[in-house]
């Protein structure tokens, strides 16, 4: 008997036989102009948003990206502390005391002689200029232009305006670098405690037949950039010492802890070693004008030495990176990448060589 409903229950049964929602369709076409563009679109507006992203976080990256490195340089001295029977934890608790000591250190020996020792160069300015015009052309030039009244109207005088705004500027700046520093601190210890466990889940990525290549490879890559950290800390010793010697032949105050000042600045890459001289010309100003000058003089030659001849000598002993590669790595990282660009030059370098003795030039040889 034909069902009273007609041509709707045709439908019904033809879309039961062909499924519940019936035939499914071609697939659409990715060649088709249409759908090239909106993949493209989608790909252009994914790309900007990941760029975004990086840009905004690129302060947080670069710290994280530090105390990575850090964490990697400082995991030798954790692994020989385990070799001699100490916890992971502990060696861990006390290579993060060793750090922070020799951190605070450096301040207590940064702040006093250097807050105590501008203040009188401050206070001897308008001397030292009524010294230099015993000198006829330097008198001359300090009349013609007034010098002698400038600086000791700025000296003593300065616009409310300006203090306030040093003020509000200096105090941003030591909040962002005290927490900056903090901020660097956490996140290498804790890196440090999770170093094994992070390097076995990198390996875990690596297929099974690479593995063991790939794991030799970046063990000796990592301990490159231990060696890098102790050639660091060789320089800065060497640098202190100069300083040192330096402070005690001029008889300048402080000297120990001036020593200690130029050494803990010069692991600053980039900028550290000018820090450094420059707070021990401030003090030999404030001491005298000759030991001023001397000081810039020896610092200014004593740099190049240590750029040109110090340097690459202990990174090829330790890092066993040519001097060229060496001079040529940290310029090329400072133009580049400023201060992270400084502090990964060397290890980069002495792992590319790594890479294309071991992984590029076999290859080649098989063709």
């Amino acid at each position: 008997m034909p069902s009273d409903d007609g041509p709707a229950d045709d439908a019904v049964d033809e879309a039961e036989q062909e499924g519940r929602f019936g035939t499914p369709g071609p697939p659409l076409d990715r060649r088709n102009p249409f759908m090239i563009g909106l993949l493209g679109g989608f790909g252009v507006i994914l790309a900007y948003a990941i760029f975004l992203g990086i840009r905004n976080a690129a302060s947080i990256l670069v710290l994280i990206f530090i105390a990575s490195f850090l964490a990697i340089g400082l995991n030798p001295a954790i692994t020989r502390l385990r070799r001699w029977g100490v916890p992971r934890g502990g060696a861990v608790a006390i290579v993060a005391l060793v750090v922070l000591g020799l951190l605070v250190g450096g301040i207590a020996a940064l702040v006093p002689p250097l807050v105590t020792q501008t203040n009188e160069l401050i206070h001897n300015v308008p001397g030292y200029v009524q010294q230099l015009q015993r000198n006829e052309t330097i008198n001359e030039l300090v009349v013609r232009y007034n010098i002698m009244e400038k600086v000791t109207s700025a000296v003593n005088a300065g616009t409310v305006g300006n203090a306030v705004g040093g003020v509000v500027g200096g105090t941003k700046l030591i909040f962002g670098t005290i927490f900056n520093t903090l901020t660097v601190l956490v996140l290498t210890i804790y890196f440090m405690a999770a170093f094994d466990r992070l390097r076995e889940s990198a390996y875990s990525l690596v297929p099974a037949s690479r593995r063991n290549r790939v794991r030799l490879l970046t063990d000796e890559i990592l301990t490159k950039v231990g060696a890098y950290m102790v050639g660091a800390l060789a320089i800065a010793v060497v640098a202190g010492a100069s300083s040192f010697v330096l402070a005690m032949v001029l008889g300048l105050a402080y000297p120990f802890a001036l020593a200690v000042v130029v050494a803990v600045c010069d692991l600053i890459p980039q900028i550290g070693a000018t820090l450094g001289a420059i707070i021990v010309s401030l003090v030999g100003f404030a001491s005298s004008l000759t030991a001023g000058i001397v000081c810039v003089v020896f610092f200014i030659v004593y740099q190049q030495v240590e750029n040109y001849l110090i340097y690459p000598n202990v990174m090829r002993r330790s890092v066993k990176v040519s001097d060229v590669a060496a001079v040529v790595a940290a310029l090329l990282g400072v133009a580049l990448f400023g201060v992270v660009g400084a502090l990964v030059a060397i290890p980069m370098v002495a792992a590319v060589q790594l890479i294309i003795r071991e992984v590029v030039v076999p290859s080649q040889q098989s063709r």
